[in-house]
């Protein structure tokens, strides 16, 4: 994934899968990395999208919080 940067991270998949579709809903792709581990708990999970749209993307979840 060398083409992609995170552009949030979370604990709570549900918070992340909203951002991704806020960013879907723009037309940019965007992948959650779940790094959580199921049995304790304990990790992160990544909202990473295509280097060209980091800027764009990241406004968009800017303003999504606000």
């Amino acid at each position: 994934m060398k083409d992609w940067s995170t552009i949030y991270v979370g604990s709570f998949l549900p918070a992340v899968e909203l951002r991704r579709s806020v960013l879907e809903k723009h037309a940019i792709p965007a992948v959650v990395l779940n790094q959580r581990d199921s049995s304790y708990h304990f990790g992160t999970i990544e909202l990473k999208v295509r280097l060209e749209d980091v800027e764009r993307a990241s406004q968009l979840i800017e303003d999504t919080e606000a």
